[in-house]
């Protein structure tokens, strides 16, 4: 059986599809900005190309603040044409029927790819740096729920930098996404966001803001591993030592002092993440066959 993980972002669609945990293939779609529904189902289609024939699980991840009783984002800053919209019936939409739709979180999607992929063992905090800034905390693969899908709302986050004022997409005032995130990004550097991130040092305050909410992070979750992933996240894998000494320089001695940190490997860990993981949640039995 052949699964399918669709990672709708803020920016752009990534497809993986898998079969016993093995990538048969990945698309990426073309870019887009606050994309309609229309947009979003034709960005998926043509990503998928006429591969979707066989396939009978799903697993998709969108951003934004999930009900899961409705099926529905109930939230979503970066992505307004999803809220109120059904999860199901995006995907019944764009790629027909399946026999069974896993709803998930980008954060978490790509948490558990990263952990599977790098052998990792004992606590990741997997940071989701793209259009929006969200994570993941994973307790030997399983992942810790705090609010909704989510260790929190990592993105609002109030990593204030001296001198440095923003007000986040959400409206609060110092948040990590207010620094980090991609349009905070090109507001403050401009479009070319290649050169933005090859030119990041750590006297940038995106890049303190970084490295703030990470000694953060030691304090509260306690983690052995800290990786970036997302469009953003990926591509920061230059500024991991800077990122580090900033992170260590008199941490809290509740850190563990063996903490590691990267960053993911390409584009496609939370569609990968999805895809595995609708194809391991997938019923054994459908809830038509077990009225038959």
């Amino acid at each position: 059986m052949i699964s399918l993980g669709i990672d709708v972002g803020g920016s752009s669609v990534k497809l993986a599809a898998t079969a016993n945990g093995q990538v048969l293939w990945t698309g990426h779609s073309e870019s887009y900005s606050r994309a309609t529904k229309d947009e979003l189902i034709s960005a998926i289609q043509r990503t998928a190309a006429g591969r979707t024939k066989n396939i009978s699980t799903v697993g998709i991840c969108v951003p934004g603040r999930l009900d899961r009783v409705r099926r529905m984002i109930t939230l979503s800053v970066n992505l307004p044409s999803l809220n109120g919209l059904r999860l199901d019936d995006l995907v019944g939409d764009a790629i027909g029927d399946v026999g069974h739709v896993e709803l998930l979180n980008d954060s978490t999607s790509s948490a558990y790819d990263i952990y599977a992929s790098h052998n990792l063992s004992g606590r990741l905090v997997s940071i989701t740096l793209g259009t929006g800034v969200g994570a993941s905390v994973l307790d030997e693969g399983v992942p810790l729920m705090i609010e909704g899908d989510s260790p929190g709302h990592i993105g609002q986050l109030d990593v204030s930098i001296h001198g440095e004022d923003v007000i986040g997409p959400d409206g609060g005032f110092g948040s990590l996404e207010g620094y980090i995130g991609a349009p905070a990004l090109v507001a403050r550097y401009g479009n070319d966001m290649a050169k933005t991130l090859a030119n990041l040092t750590e006297k940038d305050a995106p890049v303190r803001a970084l490295a703030r909410a990470i000694r953060i992070f030691h304090a509260i979750y306690r983690p052995q591993h800290v990786y970036f992933t997302g469009g953003i996240g990926i591509r920061m894998r230059h500024l991991v030592p800077v990122i580090r000494k900033m992170v260590n320089s008199n941490l809290t001695s509740v850190a563990d002092p063996e903490w590691t940190i990267g960053t993911g490997d390409d584009d496609f860990h939370a569609a990968k993440g999805a895809s595995r993981l609708a194809a391991a949640k997938r019923p054994s039995v459908t809830p038509a066959a077990a009225a038959v």
